[in-house]
């Protein structure tokens, strides 16, 4: 049987718990962070469509920290708790955004602590802790659910005295659920969009920003929908982005930097914000020319190309395997040949110009080509997936610190 911790078997006062319980329970936690994620998600089938959606990682942050600074706490009761007081606050203005009141939240603390409570029992049992210190534990534990949901409301009070008005409380929860998806039911969204007098649309555009976003609400035409205080701030604009949302977001921007998803039907609004987002990561690896405002729609073949890194390089290491016996220095000339033959399908002399050789040394490349390539150049699907592992692999070359890893020996 593990070894005790047991302060003494009877009549002792509760107090601090002691410090030794944090190494006790600290194993524990990542199962246990598990169970209370599943236990809430089935209690609490609105916080399940969070997590789905494009807050679940923020979400997720929070409930490990609320768990693990409990713990730390126990071990060294000044350790810091900054993140986990913001996350908790931000739960709150998630309430508040979303047109709640407080109780579904508070509940799910409480299960929580329940579970957590259930499973000291069961650890107890094994290092013979006495009763007083698992009364002690549950005490300290619902004492800091109690900190939790101070902090959390917090958070609410904070969005319901800044916004003023129900309406754009409203408007937020609305944007929030046609960013989730599926399964939201969709009569959730026609009623809040009766409820704020916001008609329907059939299409929309979503508008990825730099946090933090500082726009000019009053440039902004009072049927877009607005969340600038989350990390990642967006915009809907219902309908295309024609010549006059253009100006509107021109003015609005005011030197802010952003990127427009492609216009999608409205069930279909999580894909366009997650384009527009992709746009941005694009930008900053200098794939995408920087600039006020970028489109996705004019850069659909990068964001083709390089949204699933790891495939390529399964897709690489399958189509380029051959010449990974090469020198690196022979390597990059031969995939520089192929390159250019694969998108010109020119003459000798014409890839010659191009990659400033003689004519008779294109021509000796091209043998080594078919002699260690073989069928995959005459084989028309395995030719054009060469093609695009070249095409990808370039663009991602582009990126600092992003070499073409599949083509290295």
């Amino acid at each position: 049987m593990p070894g005790a911790v047991n302060p003494s078997d009877t009549g002792e006062s509760l107090g601090p718990l002691p410090q030794e319980f944090a190494a006790i329970i600290r194993p524990e936690l990542p199962s246990l962070i598990k169970e209370i994620g599943i236990e809430v998600t089935r209690a609490y089938p609105e916080y399940a469509r969070l997590l789905n959606g494009p807050y679940g990682q923020g979400i997720r942050v929070g409930v490990e920290q609320s768990i693990l600074v409990f713990v730390d706490q126990v071990a060294e009761p000044s350790a810091p708790s900054a993140l986990r007081d913001e996350m908790c606050r931000r739960f709150g203005r998630y309430e508040a955004y979303e047109g709640r009141s407080l109780d579904a939240l508070q509940g799910a603390y409480r299960l929580g602590a329940r579970i957590a409570l259930r499973r000291a029992k069961k650890v107890g049992r094994s290092y013979n802790l006495s009763p007083t210190m698992m009364l002690t534990f549950a005490d300290a534990l619902f004492a800091y659910v109690d900190e939790l949901e101070a902090l959390s409301r917090e958070g609410y009070l904070e969005v319901q005295s800044r916004s003023g008005e129900q309406n754009e409380i409203l408007r937020r929860r609305l944007l929030h659920l046609l960013l989730a998806g599926p399964p939201v039911p969709r009569a959730a969204i026609s009623e809040l969009s009766e409820q704020t007098a916001w008609p329907l649309p059939e299409y929309v555009t979503l508008v990825a920003l730099r946090s933090p976003a500082v726009l000019e609400r009053a440039d902004m035409d009072n049927d877009v929908l607005a969340d600038l205080s989350d990390p990642q701030p967006h915009l809907l604009i219902p309908g295309p982005v024609d010549a006059a949302r253009r100006r509107m977001l021109d003015s609005a921007l005011f030197g802010n930097r952003a990127a427009v998803g492609l216009t999608v039907p409205a069930a279909d609004a999580h894909d366009s914000i997650r384009w527009a987002r992709r746009t941005l990561e694009l930008v900053d690896a200098g794939i995408v020319e920087d600039g006020p405002l970028a489109f996705a729609a004019d850069h659909l073949v990068p964001l083709w190309l390089l949204s699933d890194p790891g495939l390529l390089d399964q897709l690489a290491q399958r189509e380029l395997s051959p010449l990974a016996q090469l020198t690196p220095s022979r390597r990059d000339r031969l995939v520089d040949t192929l390159r250019i033959w694969l998108d010109t399908r020119g003459t000798a002399a014409r890839m010659g110009e191009l990659l400033d050789v003689h004519p008779q040394t294109v021509r000796y490349r091209l043998r080594s080509l078919e002699s260690i390539l073989g069928d995959q150049l005459v084989d028309a699907e395995r030719r054009f997936a060469i093609e695009v592992v070249l095409r990808a692999l370039a663009l991602r070359s582009r990126t600092e610190g992003s070499p073409g890893r599949p083509l290295a020996g």
